[in-house]
């Protein structure tokens, strides 16, 4: 979960993590005359490549409207470029697990394996992105790099957690930690300052619909009063997709955008699952379904093409 107001650590690691790509964080800044040109000519051509995703653009009760409604957009697969954002990074690692485990370990084990369906369906240039430093600047290199990567949907991993007021104290292997077993879930965030939100919007109820088809339930504390300024606007209350519209990596990259909370490791039950392969394998097929139903929505009807 994001670290301001959450319980956070940083424990040193022996290897320190690079991004994917190879780029410096002078790569991340660099703002030249080509850049801004090249960004231009892509945000051109995605807003027309994505034009048919996001149903703001058509009529309703048009004929392209009804097409839409049947057969949908049709992309790529081996040049859709998916950008699978690991929430955190090595020196501000997020939320601490009730056996007092990293949020970031369990991002990176998630992305990775989504990562791997992804390519498995065809989607080879789903990209794992992996940041430095501390938490802020690190929102902003992330962002950075997927815009610079002219991404074509941008995907943030992460795992829950809750307000410190509601923890309660334990001790695991002879170290006080804490837990809060009443809440858990998966939940999904999008932001209304994306400059995709609809179509943002579109990816994340697919993603909800997935986890929900695999039998997962939905983080609803976020509607609760109990949650204070971390409480959300519950946009579906079918598949689980809240309103967050202050989330940097949200508002501030220029492809649809979602933020996926897998599930919460500060519940004891809900920790053990979610460090399964079995949990993992579990969300990162629903995710996949989701990135190839949102390429080619006839794929929901008709399978494979």
């Amino acid at each position: 979960m994001r670290g301001t107001g959450w319980r956070t650590v940083s424990v040193p690691l022996a290897a320190a993590l690079v991004l994917a790509f190879g780029m410096t964080d002078a790569g991340w800044s660099r703002q030249t005359a080509r850049h801004s040109h090249k960004h231009a000519s892509v945000a051109k051509h995605r807003k027309i490549r994505l034009a048919a995703l996001d149903p703001s653009t058509i009529a309703p009760g048009s004929a392209a409207s009804k097409r839409q409604d049947l057969l949908g957009a049709k992309c790529d697969p081996s040049k859709f470029r998916i950008v699978l954002d690991v929430g955190h990074t090595a020196e501000s690692e997020g939320a601490l697990s009730a056996r007092n485990v990293a949020e970031f370990d369990f991002n990176l084990r998630l992305a990775r394996r989504i990562a791997d369906d992804l390519k498995a369906d065809g989607f080879a240039d789903a990209r794992l992105l992996v940041t430095q430093g501390r938490s802020t600047p690190s929102l902003f290199r992330r962002v950075a790099v997927a815009n610079d990567l002219q991404a074509d949907l941008f995907l943030s991993i992460h795992h829950d957690s809750v307000p410190n007021a509601l923890l309660e104290d334990w001790e695991f292997g002879g170290r006080k930690s804490h837990f809060s077993d009443r809440f858990g879930g998966y939940s999904v965030f999008v932001s209304r300052e994306n400059p995709a939100f609809v179509t943002s919007l579109k990816f994340a109820e697919l993603v909800g619909r997935e986890m929900k088809a695999q039998g997962l339930d939905f983080a609803q504390q976020y509607t609760m009063p109990i949650m204070g300024r971390y409480r959300r606007q519950l946009l579906d209350k079918d598949t689980g997709v809240y309103r967050y519209d202050e989330l940097v990596v949200l508002r501030k990259t220029r492809m649809p955008a979602v933020l996926l909370e897998a599930g919460s490791i500060i519940n004891r039950d809900e920790e053990l699952k979610m460090s399964s392969p079995e949990r993992q394998a579990t969300i990162a097929s629903g995710v996949a379904t989701a990135v190839r139903e949102f390429c080619d929505p006839r794929w929901a009807i008709l399978g494979p093409l």
